[in-house]
């Protein structure tokens, strides 16, 4: 009972599970180990789960887009290559390199060198080769592998985005193996209800987006507090609080740290290429046509979930004076327009942080070593720009001690909160709230 809840839970992780929808499994998972009090608390919010009421299904997908793998393509080239298809349960990217390397060699080919006019052996090279195929089925091989290599490269890079859309999302918790996080009760309770309130969707909204971290997590989360088993290093990769990160080792504290780098570096080169054909406006970061805004901001929240987990562990090292030699900046996301005529006609105005965004160097080349930015002018950015440089997360981590109120997962359509989840299906097949024009549905 106990494991099939901890796999459960630890399959939520790169899932977008309501909260509310963990809380039973969570309360079973940890039995005694809670108070009456919390018990009822868990209960309070678990009335409002699916669990709890049967019409209480939501239109929303449970999951984050999953990128279509190459089963349909590797399903014609067991039909023309002797080679080994890799099994479709456990196909990796190494898998179908090491396919393609053996396929392609069928054919006197190398992966890379795809060009039909250019690479293509003549029926000279053929012969010589030992390749008794007729043109026409050398030719269809040729191009098959052609495909099925551009197909990888785009299977490649949508795995990619999905990997940072979680980062970006809950930092590492995707990458948590189950059994760090199988290890202790209490931490995996907490961390995948955490895992799932850094997942909800954003709201169409001027008043700023829920915090993560609401009654519920900080519950949760004293239990981890009080209990001499708590597996601190699990809690760290998704949740790197300074009082978290205390608990860890000195060598712990710097693997987090290489690790939450690694991200950055991973994202930067992204952003890079994103940044170059976007044509961006860096003084508003309104989006404008031709803008992928979905990639940048994606990307951009990967960035800045990284760097504060980066800056955190650098602070908990006793080590940031590394920030006063290289101290890239965050990134900011694009804001839709019709947000931003929100704000105004509100009498709201530019977010002070595009200010600051706008006059710093570009955070990847900081952090490619092609610029420098150094914590003395992003704190010098801050001020002039009325931010105070620590607690807007421009120089030190973000303080994570407000405990936001338990609110239900508000059913959206585009972003725009519908009361009902039957409404917010017919709302969505029709295309409404979607910028596109309506489509017609069947009644």
């Amino acid at each position: 009972m106990t494991a099939d809840l901890l796999k459960d839970l630890h399959t939520s992780l790169d899932r977008r599970m309501r909260p509310e929808d963990l809380l039973r499994p969570i309360e079973h998972l940890l039995g005694d180990l809670i108070t009456d009090p919390e018990r009822r608390r868990l209960f309070q919010a678990r009335t409002l789960s699916k669990w709890a009421n049967p019409f209480g299904w939501s239109s929303m997908t449970e999951d984050f887009h999953r990128p279509e793998g190459m089963a349909r393509q590797l399903s014609v080239a067991g039909a023309l290559f002797s080679a080994p298809l890799p099994d479709p349960h456990t196909v990796s990217d190494t898998h179908i390199g090491q396919y393609l390397e053996q396929a392609e060699a069928e054919i006197g080919k190398r992966v890379g060198e795809s060009d039909f006019l250019r690479d293509r052996l003549n029926r000279e090279a053929r012969q010589q080769a030992g390749l008794e195929l007729s043109k026409r089925q050398y030719n269809k091989r040729f191009r098959l592998a052609g495909r099925l290599e551009r197909k990888r490269q785009k299977v490649v890079r949508e795995l990619e985005k999905r990997a940072l859309t979680l980062i970006s999302k809950s930092r590492l918790a995707s990458e948590l193996p189950f059994e760090d996080f199988a290890r202790d009760a209490r931490t995996a309770a907490f961390i995948a209800y955490y895992t799932a309130r850094c997942h909800v969707r954003s709201e169409f909204t001027i008043a700023g987006q829920a915090r993560a971290y609401d009654e519920i997590a900080d519950l949760l989360f004293r239990q981890c507090r009080q209990s001499t088993s708590t597996h601190w290093w699990a809690i760290a990769k998704v949740y790197p609080d300074a009082e978290v990160l205390a608990h860890l080792t000195e060598s712990q504290q710097g693997e987090l740290l290489g690790r939450f780098y690694a991200v950055l570096e991973r994202t930067a080169a992204l952003m890079q290429e994103v940044w170059a054909v976007s044509n961006i406006n860096r003084e508003t970061m309104v989006v404008r046509r031709g803008n992928d805004s979905t990639t940048w901001n994606l990307l951009a929240g990967a960035w800045n979930k990284a760097r504060d987990g980066w800056m955190a562990a650098l602070y908990a090292l006793d080590a940031d004076e590394v920030l006063d030699a290289v101290c890239p900046g965050k990134a900011l996301r694009l804001m839709a327009g019709d947000v931003a005529w929100w704000h105004q006609s509100a009498g709201g105005d530019l977010d002070p942080n595009t200010a600051v965004w706008s006059r710093l160097p570009l955070p990847w080349e900081v952090l490619l070593g092609d610029t420098v930015c150094t914590r003395a002018s992003v704190t010098e950015a801050c001020q002039e720009a009325g931010l105070d440089p620590q607690k807007s997360g421009w120089v030190a981590p973000r303080d994570r001690a407000r405990v936001a109120p338990f609110r239900p997962t508000p059913e959206l359509v585009h972003g725009v909160s519908v009361g009902s989840p039957a409404l917010a299906k017919l709302l969505r097949q029709a295309g409404v709230f979607s910028g596109k024009p309506l489509r017609q549905t069947a009644h």
